[in-house]
């Protein structure tokens, strides 16, 4: 965001506006009178998703990374090769016209850098606009970068119009930053100062800068060398009891960690990406906070390779095959015997990950209906098979259909007639 009047700490935009503020925080209007009022849509519009997520309105930006965390953020981030074409463009300036803060945000609204005028960043300390804070607009509510990811578009906020008051002195202009092969957002530049800051002449020099990342990365791509993994697809192995593994083309195999393998498992299942909240909550619903999710990818990356997994979001770049991949991939085809023949016993059995549980059930819920699908014809070697497995041995329908079927030979019937009577006394 790009701060102050043309002295920080100047007066924001208009007297009606903040008292119109002040009323909507107070909850003594509601949405359908913010429309009958001149007061921009698009403020508007984020003032009501502000107040629909909580955001405190004497707050600000919050939860500011460690210093080890937020270095592990800057260096994976795509938008870091392009830190200097932004210092040229924008800081320089800011640092020389006094008053003006330049940030670059990841995609989930985390300052990542915050430089410019050193009175001025020194200024926006005091509302925790610095590195490594959280400036999403479900955080922070109504401003430049956070409303500008919410959006997906460029975004000027003037004074008042910001949701928490402690920003109201400032001014700012923030442009989001695409991906240019895949169109994902990446990031915001912002610019965060003065009235001056407001300006559409400074909406135009953010929004030329955005372009001239954007293709500055699109350079980056076509002239960077291949990325070096090992030779060949990685493999990851996480069906069944032997621990879990990851090999990188015709590399030595790697022994996972069972929460890195869960990881592992997660982020294929979910090519657009996760993001640390997002995987925190699949990995464990009450337990794991963000610090400890970026802490676990930093360890994971040392550990198969920097290159395989992207941030903000979370992603895997390069493909990743699995024996998981091979069993869903047979059903797909229709290809149940392929699907029993690559199935070598539960997804990451000793996982405690409720995504993770939820996959492994889903996936012995889909290979158990093919088979049982697949047995109503005349070939019931399928089903015998599915019942050897441990998966199969309390399946009291399949038993069943294997002593009922017409298929099935007198030796193999009296078993499964000796099985169901064990399976029934079991149970009562």
């Amino acid at each position: 965001m790009v701060a102050i009047s043309d002295t920080a700490g100047g007066p924001g935009p208009s007297a009606k506006v903040r008292a119109l503020h002040e009323l909507f925080v107070a909850g003594q209007v509601d949405a359908a009178y913010l429309d009958s009022v001149p007061l921009r849509r698009v403020v508007a519009e984020s003032w009501q998703r502000s107040l629909a997520t909580g955001v405190d309105p004497n707050g600000a930006g919050r939860h500011a990374e460690a210093l080890t965390a937020l270095e592990e953020l800057r260096s994976s981030h795509p938008l870091a090769p392009t830190l200097p074409l932004i210092r040229r463009l924008l800081v320089e300036d800011a640092v020389d016209s006094g008053g003006v803060v330049v940030a670059i945000t990841a995609a989930d609204g985390t300052l990542l850098w915050v430089e410019g005028d050193r009175q001025a960043c020194q200024k926006a300390e005091a509302m925790n606009f610095v590195p490594g804070a959280n400036w999403s607009e479900d955080v922070a509510g109504t401003n430049a970068p956070g409303t500008a990811l919410a959006l997906g578009r460029e975004v000027q906020i003037r004074g008042s119009e910001h949701y928490a008051r402690i920003v109201h002195p400032w001014n700012c202009t923030a442009v989001p930053v695409h991906d240019p092969a895949t169109g994902v957002v990446l990031g915001a530049i912002d610019l965060t100062g003065g009235s001056r800051v407001a300006a559409p002449e400074t909406l135009a020099l953010v929004r030329a800068t955005a372009v001239a990342v954007e293709n500055q990365l699109a350079l980056l791509r076509l002239t960077r060398p291949a990325v070096d993994t090992d030779t060949g697809t990685a493999r990851l192995s996480v069906l069944g009891a032997a621990r879990p593994r990851w090999q990188a083309g015709g590399s030595t195999p790697i022994t996972l960690t069972g929460r890195h393998a869960d990881i592992l498992v997660l982020l294929i299942r979910h090519p657009e990406g996760l993001s640390a909240d997002h995987l925190a909550m699949l990995l464990d619903e009450k337990d794991l906070d963000v610090v400890t999710i970026r802490a676990e990818m930093s360890r994971l990356r040392r550990v198969i390779g920097k290159n395989f997994i992207e941030s903000r979001p979370y992603r895997l770049q390069e493909p990743v095959t699995s024996d998981l991949g091979d069993v869903l991939d047979a059903l797909q085809a229709g290809n149940v015997n392929g699907a029993l023949n690559a199935y070598t016993g539960a997804l990451l059995p000793q996982s405690v990950s409720p995504a993770v549980g939820r996959l492994r059930n889903e996936l012995i819920a889909s290979l158990r209906g093919a088979v049982l699908a697949e047995s109503k014809g005349s070939n019931v070697s399928l089903l015998r098979r599915w019942l050897q497995l441990p998966e199969g041995r309390e399946d009291r329908t399949g038993w069943k259909l294997l002593h009922d079927h017409a298929a099935t030979d007198p030796v193999a019937r009296a078993r499964a007639r000796a099985h169901l009577a064990g399976l029934d006394a079991e149970l009562g």
